[in-house]
């Protein structure tokens, strides 16, 4: 072991002091400095910030109407200054409304009444959407949307307001055709008619409309589901109807449903909702509907469909427990036209006579076929034996199948025109001397 004198140690132990008390003053030194140029104003700063750095600075910041200037940690996305800012889907959208928006009307309706001294008073009123499909002036909407009505009006997007009548409509299929008259050298713009026999699900659709009086209201979705059976009144199924959760509100009935194409696929008709407003779960006619309806209406006033000769009866567990009826569904073929297609083919009306109901009895005819499917469609109430037979034609070919004498037998119909089923309702049906109640 190495020994140190007295005089040694005091001097080492000086020199270690002076040595740290050294160190100690230059660190003080450049935190006061470090300081000081934190204090500095920024115009002292000596470094410049690049272009993308103040631009980045200035996203940081907002300035309010009153000059006050808010800072912010989310920098601003840039304003869209031309269509090349917008994205794909955003581009789709503005260019379907800018091209249909114009096509899509406002009908407003009035029906009239009469009051205690006999005069005339509007008893109430309704609005709907409407879509022109030609120049001069024919408006594709719902029937709901017009029916009952005294008075319709149709406004345009320019705000001019025409007096709308009626070419023809068909409750069947809830689709009505307008006509108003344009102004001469007026082009109106028109929304022409797509397919919606090559639909998906998933595919994107795009709703105009005037729910609650708010006019050319767009809303976007998707299609939710296809070849839907919806009851659209009592004695009215739609087949085949388009599900979508496009937001779709009273006040959009008869709009048009548009493709990403802008071309009409659909006729927004109904939607599903306890309140009344959207729940996303709306429907609308097919456009192959459409096209197949619009041209009987704008050629006939009317749908020329194919038809059976017959009367018909709704089954019921009643009717089916004193007739002795193994079934307790379907439609019960009362009579049959004598010279009709239907009794060519088979098909057999009743032959025993009872009345049937309470305050206003009728007398129907038991004992013939019962009706349970036409095709392909069940049938089990008179709303299913339209739907089955609307998108038939006279001349078109249906199989019938019946149920007689507990087993069931497919007949093979050919349908007639409806005229001659109304000229001949009369003697399709002869009354009995005997009936009894039931």
């Amino acid at each position: 072991m190495k020994l140190y004198s007295k005089f040694q140690v005091i001097l080492f132990s000086l020199i270690a002091a002076g040595a740290a008390a050294a160190a100690t003053a230059a660190f003080c030194t450049k935190a006061v400095a470090a300081r000081q140029q934190a204090a500095l104003p920024p115009q002292q700063e000596t470094v410049a910030l690049s272009a993308q750095d103040q631009e980045h600075e200035e996203l940081l910041s907002a300035t309010l109407s009153d000059g006050t200037v808010l800072e912010t940690n989310t920098p601003a996305l840039p304003v869209a200054n031309d269509t090349a800012s917008y994205t794909q889907d955003e581009q789709q959208n503005i260019s379907v409304y800018e091209r249909c928006n114009e096509a899509v009307v406002n009908i407003t309706t009035q029906v009239m009444g009469y009051d205690w001294f006999l005069e005339p008073v509007v008893t109430s009123s309704g609005s709907g959407s409407g879509s022109i499909i030609d120049k001069r002036g024919y408006v594709v909407t719902n029937v709901h949307v017009i029916e009952n009505a005294s008075i319709i009006n149709i406004s345009l997007a320019d705000g001019s307001t025409y007096e709308g009548k009626v070419v023809g409509q068909d409750k069947e299929s809830d689709i009505a055709v307008l006509k108003f008259e344009p102004p001469a050298g007026v082009e109106l713009k028109t929304i022409s008619f797509g397919n919606s026999d090559t639909l998906k699900v998933g595919q994107k659709v795009i709703a105009i409309g005037n729910p609650f009086a708010l006019e050319r209201t767009m809303t976007t979705g998707i299609i939710s589901g296809l070849g839907r059976p919806i009851q659209e009144s009592t004695n009215v199924i739609i087949r085949n109807m388009i599900q979508t959760d496009a937001a779709i509100n009273p006040g959009n009935s008869g709009g048009p449903l548009l493709d990403s194409q802008g071309r009409m696929i659909g006729i927004n008709t109904i939607i599903y909702s306890a309140s009344g407003s959207s729940s996303g779960v709306g429907f609308a006619i097919p456009v192959s509907t459409a096209r197949r309806v619009v041209a009987d209406l704008l050629k006939y006033g009317k749908v020329n469909r194919g038809v059976m000769m017959l009367s018909l009866i709704q089954n019921t567990s009643r009717i089916a427990g004193y007739a002795g009826y193994g079934i307790s569904g379907g439609m019960i073929v009362s009579r049959v036209r004598e010279d009709s297609e239907a009794a060519k083919a088979g098909i057999k009306g009743g032959t025993k006579a009872v009345q049937y109901g309470t305050f206003n009895p009728q007398t129907i005819y038991l004992g013939g076929d019962i009706i349970t499917a036409i095709d392909s469609i069940s049938v089990s109430k008179l709303a299913d034996y339209y739907s089955a037979l609307e998108d038939k034609k006279p001349g078109d070919t249906v199989t019938v199948t019946v149920y007689r004498d507990k087993q069931y037998i497919k007949l093979k119909v050919k349908l007639e025109e409806e005229s001659t089923a109304t000229k001949s309702s009369g003697s399709s049906s002869k009354s009995s001397k005997s009936s009894k109640s039931i």
